[in-house]
């Protein structure tokens, strides 16, 4: 990616946000007409359609199958994580509302957090139990009042296609929620920014989404369901 291209990236990455700030304050005085489903499209749309270009400007290609699987209402997303474009990626190309599990030092960006707060996004703070644990409580609470959210469970990046064991904890979100779990494969997102010596380069990137699974009643252990998730997304073609 020539660095012209990558200095316009950067001015539209934080030119974009700045365009925002009127509808950030829009979207608080919403008609209380509309219902809450309404209300979540109207708040995703602008962050999809700033996500879908930041992607297009490295000249990413990205194709996506399956989205016929994602039911309505609230769902857990939950996602292998090759490269920091993954959040771009899947906000931007698929249709449905989400939010995502963060970690606590993203809420120091400005303007980024107000965005992930009206998006109902979760803040995890990994270095204090206590904290971690009451977020995803109050992502359970999010889902339950009809939000989804996006996981991914290797808690951090792979930067090439060999997947990281999966970790346990974010999947309460679904076991204490009791919404279907979707899972989703992404694959050659690592190949925009980790793989390139500097700035960005094109990739190809697929999006495979995996029909939704619903958890059986009574306890669940959350090691054998991080384990089966896992065999289930190395297995999306």
């Amino acid at each position: 990616m020539s660095l012209l291209r990558t200095v316009w990236w950067f001015i539209f990455f934080f030119g974009y946000l700045l365009y925002s700030l009127p509808t950030l304050k829009k979207l608080k005085k919403l008609p209380h007409t509309l219902t809450e489903e309404e209300k979540r499209e109207i708040t995703h749309r602008l962050p999809k359609n700033w996500a879908k270009n930041l992607v297009q400007l490295t000249r990413t290609k990205v194709s996506v199958s399956g989205e016929d699987n994602i039911p309505p209402g609230p769902v857990l997303l939950v996602s292998n994580h090759q490269g920091n474009f993954d959040v771009p990626i899947l906000l931007g190309y698929i249709n449905k509302p989400f939010g995502f599990i963060s970690k606590i030092e993203v809420k120091k960006i400005p303007l980024i957090s107000r965005w992930m707060e009206v998006m109902e996004c979760v803040f995890l703070d990994r270095t204090d139990r206590r904290k971690a644990i009451m977020s995803i409580r109050d992502g359970v609470e999010k889902m339950k009042a009809g939000n989804s959210i996006v996981l991914f469970p290797e808690g951090t990046r792979s930067k090439g296609s060999k997947m990281n064991e999966f970790k346990t904890g974010g999947l309460r979100l679904a076991i204490d929620s009791k919404v279907p779990i979707v899972p989703i494969k992404i694959s050659g997102s690592y190949v925009i920014m980790e793989k390139s010596k500097w700035g960005f380069q094109p990739g190809n990137v697929s999006v495979v989404i995996g029909e939704p699974i619903t958890l059986p009643e009574g306890k669940i252990d959350s090691k054998e369901l991080a384990v089966q998730l896992q065999n289930v997304i190395e297995q999306l073609k």
